[in-house]
């Protein structure tokens, strides 16, 4: 099995691996807050800039780790339907999970961006990066949400995926570039790392202070 030593180490082999396109235009967003570190040595390794998109999970409220979908800051919204009626959770209590899981992406953008506007995605190669896929669905709201801004193309870079989120996102990206697809029937992304140390805002706000020309010599902010 693939494995990483850091989020670090997994940013700078998809940075090598992008590098080799020749992408026009880039520009790299990570979803917070594990994309982040992966983002600065893509960005890096590409020459771009690089930036954050908000989008949170919507958690079933008995397992917070088993999402049924996910809401973008802009209210951009991925359900997976098939497993969603399988919860038998009703119309009112989807949306108040929904309602939740928005003023906290309003809150961690808030508190991201500060009053920066959003970048300007128009006929960008926009590469969207996560520490790893899972149901995929969180990263299928962050691709709706840049398909609005009129991109490029939309790139969804990632060190490790799931079968099943690869083939979603296949499907609604542009391209997956994705290091490892894992058939696993229980997979967890943590699984695929040595250090898997989560990051806080505190550490988010270092990366996004230190500007892309620091991108490499930023450390990264965990928890303990």
């Amino acid at each position: 099995m693939v494995r990483f030593r850091d989020r670090r180490d997994a940013g700078q082999r998809l940075g090598q691996v992008l590098a080799q396109d020749g992408l026009p235009h880039p520009v790299v967003l990570a979803i917070p807050r594990g994309g982040v570190p992966i983002a600065v040595r893509i960005a890096a390794a590409l020459g771009c800039p690089w930036d954050v998109v908000v989008v949170r999970k919507l958690a079933v409220p008995w397992n917070p780790e088993l999402g049924f979908g996910a809401v973008a800051v802009d209210g951009t919204t991925i359900e997976n339907r098939q497993f969603l009626d399988r919860t038998g959770l009703t119309a009112s209590q989807v949306e108040r999970i929904r309602a939740e899981a928005l003023r906290e992406a309003e809150r961690r953008d808030r508190l991201y961006r500060a009053g920066r506007p959003s970048p300007d995605l128009t006929g960008r190669s926009v590469v969207l990066t996560d520490d790893g896929l899972a149901s995929g669905y969180t990263v299928l709201a962050a691709v709706e949400w840049v398909k609005k801004a009129g991109p490029l193309q939309v790139i969804v870079a990632t060190p490790v995926a799931s079968d099943s989120a690869a083939a979603l996102v296949e499907l609604a990206a542009d391209r997956l570039a994705a290091l490892y697809v894992s058939d696993a029937r229980n997979f967890a992304v943590a699984d695929f790392y040595t250090d898997f140390a989560q990051l806080t805002d505190e550490g988010v706000l270092t990366f996004l202070e230190a500007g892309p020309s620091r991108l490499c010599t930023v450390r990264e902010g965990v928890s303990g």
